[in-house]
């Protein structure tokens, strides 16, 4: 154990950074190279800031070395190093691998050495090299210039690792079309939608079937994906993109911190592992209204900003709201079948659980109404996933070609400049929005959120103006605002 109380770790290290010396001094004895017998100090700069995870055990190993002369040259400054080690020298796989390449060509540094596990992710940064390391020893010899690596190269099909087929189908769902086009609609502009129907009309069916007309991510969504699911060690085996939306279902016991993110060093939370994809709360009234209302700012912003002493963190959290939940208690409140037992006070209580402003923030509130047997029995296939996902990427394509320049992607995430450049409406559509607002009681935000929408069923039917005919379908989206 000589050597190991005379070496000292400061920057705000957490205390698994301060452990792993032990590691880093047995690893590198087992590489073959000496530790100092002399006192050593690691310093983490920057200092204010909290240093955690094993992936900065190979850079302080190749501090340490290059400081007891085992390592003769100064090439290292030129690369971003990252790793964690083995006690016999082997260099393991670490996170936030693609977020650590970004960085790389960020600052220009010439590229970055890794675990062999993360040369993947790390490749999809174009302009980086990428040198995939097995062991300590391999590394050194690398900076000493007694090894040439092999650039890592990414090969083609890494990109379509992660694509599958969809196992569920909108085929299989009987009735329900109005549901559907609603869904449609939601999905081709990225819109927040909330279902309300009794049990077993279908709501939890349906919404399992959303990812099957997703479209894929583009390049630009997908980084910002993948580098929070690379960052949260959540990345699949063999996957260096992500092209798959993601869809995220938290169970309503589910934390504010949980959701929206958080904790001594704030890591991302459902918002943000759900962004540019899904966020499923089902039965979304047995959330905690606390909860619920930390959802309010990513809905609008796009972000989540999580403050602590030592700073502040902001997680992107670019997400499609899809909720489900009953009338009432029972859920038997507009079920025409069955008779309702809820009391006037319970309907209120239950539903003043998702309160008036969150429901704002949802563009589309569509009813499920419960299904006759001709329906139920009918065995006439609806339209595939495929043929809606057609329409869908029809007018994805079209919000793509009017935002080229910008960083909004769907027509959800439009701001009140977009809002006036494109969504103007003639005198008819105008006339009906007053009357709506008017007799509807709409909020600005209401207000703004039906543009969008009317904006997004326009792209669906490949209209360059907003006719009334949209707008109307757009406001009777809006009607539960008045029951709620």
């Amino acid at each position: 154990m000589h050597g190991m109380e005379k070496t000292t770790v400061v920057g705000l290290a957490q205390a698994a950074v301060k452990e792993s010396i032990e590691r880093v001094r047995r690893a590198i004895i087992n590489s073959g190279y000496p530790f100092s017998a002399h006192k050593l100090l690691i310093n983490l700069a920057p200092a204010d800031v909290k240093k955690e995870a094993t992936a900065l055990d190979l850079p302080m190993a190749i501090g340490v070395l290059r400081g007891t002369g085992s390592i003769s040259t100064d090439t290292h400054k030129v690369f971003l190093i990252a790793g964690e080690l083995a006690l016999d020298g082997r260099v393991r796989k670490i996170k936030g691998a693609l977020s650590m390449a970004m960085l790389a060509k960020e600052k220009n540094f010439r590229g970055v050495i890794v675990p062999e596990e993360n040369a993947q992710e790390a490749a999809v940064v174009e302009g980086i090299v990428v040198y995939p390391v097995k062991t300590l020893a391999q590394a050194v010899a690398f900076l000493n210039d007694q090894l040439a690596l092999e650039p890592y190269e990414l090969e083609g099909q890494a990109y379509e690792a992660s694509k599958h087929a969809a196992s569920l189908d909108f085929s299989e769902v009987r009735g329900q079309e109005a549901v559907k086009r609603a869904i449609t609609i939601a999905c081709a502009g990225a819109h927040n939608i909330l279902m309300i129907g009794p049990p077993g009309t279908g709501k939890s069916m349906l919404a399992s079937r959303i990812p099957a007309i997703l479209p894929p991510l583009n390049r630009t969504e997908s980084l910002e994906t993948t580098r929070i699911y690379s960052a949260m060690g959540l990345l699949p085996d063999g996957v260096a993109l992500m092209d798959q939306r993601p869809v995220r279902t938290p169970h309503h016991s589910a934390t504010a911190q949980a959701l929206v993110g958080g904790g001594s060093i704030p890591r991302p939370g459902e918002v943000s592992m759900a962004h540019h994809g899904v966020l499923f709360l089902d039965e979304l009234p047995e959330f905690s209204r606390h909860v619920l209302e930390t959802l309010r700012q990513p809905m609008e912003g796009g972000e989540v900003t999580v403050a602590r002493v030592h700073g502040s963190i902001r997680f992107p959290a670019k997400f499609m709201l899809v909720a489900a939940m009953n009338p009432c208690v029972c859920g038997f409140l507009t079920d025409p079948q069955k008779e309702c037992t809820c009391t006037p006070l319970q309907i209120q209580r239950y539903r003043s659980k998702v309160s008036g402003p969150l429901l704002d923030r949802i563009d589309i509130q569509v009813e499920v109404p419960g299904l006759r047997y001709h329906e139920l029995a009918s065995k006439d296939a609806g339209e595939s996933s495929e043929t809606i996902r057609r329409r869908v990427n029809g007018a994805r394509a079209i919000q793509l070609q009017r935002f080229e320049r910008t960083k909004i992607h769907a027509n959800a995430q439009m701001g009140t400049r977009e809002i006036k450049r494109y969504c103007a409406v003639k005198d008819d559509a105008e006339n009906l929005l007053e009357t709506a607002i008017n007799k509807l009681g709409l909020s600005a935000r209401a207000y703004s959120r039906v543009l969008k929408v009317g904006r997004t069923i326009a792209d669906l039917a490949d209209a360059e103006n907003i006719e009334a005919a949209h707008i109307a379908e757009a406001i009777q989206y809006r009607s539960l605002d008045r029951s709620m």
